[in-house]
């Protein structure tokens, strides 16, 4: 990540980002909304029920914003997603929304092995065997048209990767909301992939997420939101990252901050019809 933000004193480098315009405000309400989920009535009986739900629904969302927008019982109800890129890419972020509960004990030991792992599981049989599952080369492209900035080289690519990663397995004292968008955002504007790079970005937040104890039953998913809240907002808040200014990379910590909060207004409407038996 490149800030121009002023780092206040800490061993973590992430910790500056949670005073940053916008983010303690993000952080407590975030948390608010995941506690009040946590506290439904359903939680205590359903809860297998309500993640498995919320798991379809963010891989349907994350699909959304990397162009396969299909309505949810649609998703639910097919069984073949080879037949053309939107239900490969539909297919994609099924099995990384499977996949992610998996990878929860490696991340914090070798978080470039689980992204080489997603990268692999999203690309399946689609892509030349020699490109998937490892960052991209000199030369080589990245399909992620919600991206307008310049792709970073390879070589930039792999040295902010190891920062990345780096960063990850020291650990620290930033809000897991700040950990995961600064992942999501560091992912996207990488592009570290020649192909899925969205779907894997947002996977990566995900696990953040629930290995970080905010979500840790997986029933928060922030990719609902961000499809909500639409790939304009999408490409503009990450525009706001990449700038590396205080109020860019604030305002891109709010709107993941307020996927969150969708994804647990997603979850509760569904514990909701649950309780009703709607379900």
């Amino acid at each position: 990540m490149r800030t121009n933000a002023t780092p206040a004193p800490s061993t973590d480098p992430l910790a500056a980002l949670g005073a940053l315009p916008g983010v303690p405000e993000a952080v407590a309400s975030v948390r608010k909304a995941v506690d009040r989920a946590y506290g439904h009535r359903i939680m205590r009986r359903r809860a297998i029920e309500v993640t498995a739900e919320a798991a379809l629904r963010g891989a349907r969302g994350s699909a959304a914003l990397s162009g396969a927008d299909w309505a949810l019982e649609e998703v639910r109800r097919r069984t073949d997603f080879g037949a053309d890129p939107e239900a490969r890419t539909v297919g994609a972020a099924l099995r990384l929304s499977a996949e992610a509960g998996q990878l929860l004990s490696v991340w914090g030991q070798s978080p470039l092995r689980v992204l080489a792992r997603l990268h692999l599981v999203a690309a399946g049989g689609t892509a030349d065997g020699d490109t998937v599952g490892r960052p991209r080369l000199a030369g080589e492209r990245a399909d992620e048209p919600l991206v307008r900035a310049p792709l970073p080289d390879a070589a930039e690519v792999n040295g902010r990767l190891e920062g990345l990663a780096g960063l990850i397995v020291a650990g620290g004292s930033a809000p897991a909301l700040v950990n995961a968008a600064v992942v999501h955002g560091e992912l996207m504007a990488l592009r570290p992939f020649g192909s899925y790079n969205g779907l894997v970005a947002r996977t990566a937040e995900r696990i953040v997420l629930i290995g970080s104890g905010l979500d840790p039953k997986a029933i928060c998913p922030a990719e609902v939101g961000h499809a909500e809240l639409g790939r304009d907002a999408y490409a503009t808040a990450l525009e706001g990252y990449l700038s590396g200014t205080p109020d860019g990379l604030g305002a891109w910590i709010a709107h993941c901050g307020r996927a969150v909060e969708l994804g647990v207004r997603e979850s509760t409407a569904v514990c909701e019809a649950l309780q009703r038996g709607a379900a």
